[in-house]
């Protein structure tokens, strides 16, 4: 359970980005859960961190279900999240995808544009790695994106190619 006092608001709004980026799931006002797994005790140390140093608490408790479909129906709201999750990045995915498209449509074989691709990549594999370290429960969307991601890998080596070339021809 978190509180932190409204004002000023960066507080809230650190506190509030920090669970995001953890992964955590919030299931009312103020009440927000990880999976009791290592991977969580980092982010939930800087939440309490940050907490505190906006002049708020937190209480951190160990919880279980009343019964096993308690436990199947957390586990599926926290797949709920990383099926979102794993939505946008696909998406993006298609993004970088037409992205080279429209750079070989147009021939535009240049360093700078190359540079943006590679940075572009760089960033979609590391928002793979942050999802993925927070899928303890292996949405199904999780393997469709393992395989765009490797897909955009290879465009962008094509692309790489052709710049290459084009640059060689000149």
């Amino acid at each position: 359970m978190v509180r932190v006092p409204a004002e000023p608001s960066r507080h809230r709004v650190a506190v509030w980005r920090e669970l995001r980026r953890v992964g955590a799931l919030q299931v009312g006002q103020g009440v927000w859960v990880v999976p009791d797994v290592p991977v969580f005790a980092e982010g939930v140390a800087r939440v309490i961190a940050l907490a505190q140093r906006g002049e708020g608490e937190v209480l951190a408790l160990d919880a279980r279900g009343h019964a096993d479909t308690d436990t199947t129906r957390l586990e599926a709201m926290f797949t709920g999240e990383r099926t979102e999750e794993w939505a946008e990045f696909l998406a993006d995915c298609t993004r970088f995808d037409a992205e080279i498209d429209k750079e070989i449509a147009k021939a535009k074989f240049t360093m700078a544009e190359l540079e943006e691709e590679e940075q572009s990549l760089e960033r979609l594999r590391r928002w793979h790695r942050d999802i993925k370290a927070r899928d303890v429960f292996g949405a199904p969307a999780a393997v469709v994106a393992e395989q765009q991601l490797e897909h955009c890998s290879d465009r962008l080596a094509d692309y790489t190619e052709r710049v290459f070339r084009a640059l060689h021809q000149m």
